[in-house]
């Protein structure tokens, strides 16, 4: 029951040589580990088996460089041996007023250079509230602006916002239904894609196995779990 784990360590932790530390302990296959930009050249370095990627790149990729202070282009996470990066985190569409068209422009501009995106939709709470199918609206809608003249499939990371880092995940068959919704859109006409759809939001490894339960649902993506080596060694454990 192979699945795919993507750590996010957001802007965690507070040390090289606790990144390093972290990697190490949760190299694993089928793992993905996501530092922070400082941390990516030297995690790299440690791990074997993980995949090493990235928490965000920028939409512009000129070679050598360009004028973009602050910023850090695909090229250059491909060089560093990066080959993963999480687009469209919510935190990032909240806090950093990213927009669908900013994410879109991120998604063609990684795939584009060779990096597979695992792209993070979801609804928020006042959204859910409403209903399953008003939750399927508010995706799909993501989706079509998102997904805006893509023809690889990215890697969707279903993570509904209320849920991150609230200790309470969304109830596994919603989250597998969810999933089922995502890959029977992405099917269809325009997209024609086949993804793999992965759920975040408050992944522990006491919900791990309910979560990875149903087929629809292709691993997990992991925050604050993944920053506790033990706790995270167990869901690695567990979905093995």
């Amino acid at each position: 029951m192979s699945k795919l784990l993507v750590a996010n360590w957001k802007m965690n932790p507070g040390s090289l040589a606790e990144a390093v530390k972290l990697a190490k302990a949760i190299d694993a296959k089928g793992v993905v580990i996501c530092p922070p930009f400082p941390f990516l050249s030297e995690v790299k370095k440690y791990i074997k088996k993980a995949k090493l990627g990235a928490q965000n790149v920028f939409w512009e990729n000129p070679a050598p460089g360009g004028a973009y202070t602050g910023e850090v282009s695909a090229t250059m996470l491909k060089k560093i041996g990066a080959e993963y990066v999480i687009l469209g985190h919510s935190e990032r569409r909240v806090y950093l007023n990213e927009t669908d068209e900013i994410i879109n422009k991120k998604l063609m501009t990684s795939l584009a250079t060779g990096l597979k995106p695992v792209l993070c939709i979801g609804e928020p709470r006042a959204v859910r509230g409403k209903g399953i199918s008003a939750a399927k609206k508010y995706v799909a809608g993501q989706l079509k602006k998102d997904l805006r003249g893509v023809h690889v499939a990215p890697i969707i990371a279903y993570e509904p916002i209320w849920a991150i880092g609230t200790g309470k995940a969304e109830e596994p068959s919603a989250a597998a239904e969810m999933a089922g919704f995502i890959k029977s859109l992405l099917a269809s006409a325009p997209y024609r894609l086949d993804t793999k759809v992965l759920y975040g939001g408050s992944v522990t490894s006491m919900n791990i196995l309910r979560i990875i339960s149903y087929r629809e649902l292709d691993g997990a993506l992991v925050g604050g779990a993944s920053l506790k080596s033990q706790e995270f060694k167990k869901i690695i454990k567990l979905t093995k």
